[in-house]
């Protein structure tokens, strides 16, 4: 059974952690985790916040790259 899940992308292709975590089927605590351990896909801090960018998601998903190309 295939489910449908719902992210918020900004404008800018930028999605929050929650919203990776989802993306990814992971937790917000092991994305906090990768971050930490400098792997996973690549975060970005903007104002204090860690943001994903859509299409480094989508290339860590694929090949497991930390950005898109």
């Amino acid at each position: 059974m295939i489910q449908m899940t719902t992210i918020r992308v900004l404008p800018d292709g930028r999605v929050s952690r929650a919203d990776a975590a989802t993306f990814l089927g992971r937790s917000k605590k092991t994305l906090a985790d990768w971050y930490s351990k400098g792997i996973g896909p690549k975060a970005r801090k903007v104002g204090g916040r860690q943001f994903y960018y859509l299409r480094d998601l989508e290339a860590y998903r694929d090949t497991g790259a930390r950005e898109a190309a």
